[in-house]
């Protein structure tokens, strides 16, 4: 089983879009902040991309949350 399937990952996924929905962003709003296409968003919301913990740090600032929280 890939990492990406893993019950892990999803819940880190899982708090990511908690945090995204408690900050009352939208993906194409976080997708602006981050400087990418709302796909982008969209593709690590579904676990069809893979984040890096730059990337975790980025969504984490974003939200106003600490790392901490989403992992």
């Amino acid at each position: 089983m890939s990492t990406i399937a893993s019950k892990e990952y999803r819940e880190i996924i899982e708090r990511l879009i908690k945090a995204r929905k408690d900050a009352g962003l939208t993906q194409v709003e976080v997708a602006n902040l981050l400087g990418k296409p709302q796909s982008f968003v969209s593709k690590v919301e579904s676990r069809e991309r893979r984040l890096d913990i730059v990337e975790i740090k980025q969504f984490a600032r974003i939200y106003r949350v600490n790392v901490s929280d989403l992992i």
